[in-house]
């Protein structure tokens, strides 16, 4: 029986399910940034490889002021690879209008996952474990999520990332439950699933919109949803 949850974040409580991938791109799309999805999705990774690599994301950065960054990186290299006109000032519009845009998506979600978070926190201990910047608790106290979280587990804190099963292990240890009185909750099958599956916990898949159309294992999570209210009807996730 679980005892304890632990969370995702990225893709799982600020977008309900869609890949951050995809979040972007619709948003490129909504307000006509003349790029193909090839040379976004070369940015994106670009962007992400980058934030990752240099501290250019600080632990007081809010949420606002990383998807910031990440837009401009983005934009930026598609200036710079040609796929874009190099004219600041209109790059610069066009980040400001997809930054606000998601910005206010990302509100709406987050309070979502609020109200499903402190309904569960009321009868289990949550811990988040996350492949974030070093920055987590400043984004979770923006979103008012930070006090229904017992403990934060975020990789470049601990050392250890994604798909790594042990980053799990730690979340259960925060918890100060057994792996089988764990269950994990996260929109990525490899990153989320197969990990906390070896870490020998429970998992719960939220199935939304991935990062392309490759046909997902649905037998490999112990329960799928495609929102996470489903996580309050308890023989839906038994």
């Amino acid at each position: 029986m679980t005892r304890g949850y632990i969370f995702d974040y990225g893709g799982t409580l600020d977008t309900g399910g869609r890949h951050w991938g995809k979040v972007l791109w619709r948003a490129y799309s909504r307000h006509g940034i003349p790029v193909t999805e090839k040379q976004f999705r070369e940015a994106y990774v670009h962007a992400e490889r980058t934030l990752g690599s240099q501290p250019i994301v600080k632990p007081d950065f809010t949420f606002r002021r990383t998807l910031d960054a990440k837009l401009r990186i983005e934009l930026e290299h598609l200036a710079e690879t040609g796929a874009l006109y190099n004219d600041k000032t209109k790059l610069t519009e066009m980040r400001q209008k997809m930054l606000d845009d998601i910005y206010e998506s990302v509100k709406l979600e987050t309070s979502k996952s609020h109200k499903v978070l402190e309904s569960m926190a009321a009868e289990h201990p949550l811990v988040l474990v996350s492949n974030f910047y070093g920055n987590i608790r400043t984004v979770l106290d923006e979103f008012g999520l930070d006090s229904l979280f017992k403990d934060v587990i975020e990789s470049a804190v601990a050392g250890i990332r994604k798909p790594d099963p042990r980053i799990f292990t730690l979340g259960v240890e925060a918890l100060g439950l057994k792996p089988g009185e764990t269950t994990v909750v996260g929109d990525s099958i490899t990153k989320d699933i197969i990990p906390a599956k070896q870490a020998g916990c429970r998992a719960v898949w939220l199935k939304g919109e991935g990062w392309d159309d490759t046909p997902q294992d649905e037998t490999l999570p112990d329960a799928v949803i495609t929102e996470l209210g489903q996580l309050l009807d308890k023989e839906r996730i038994a």
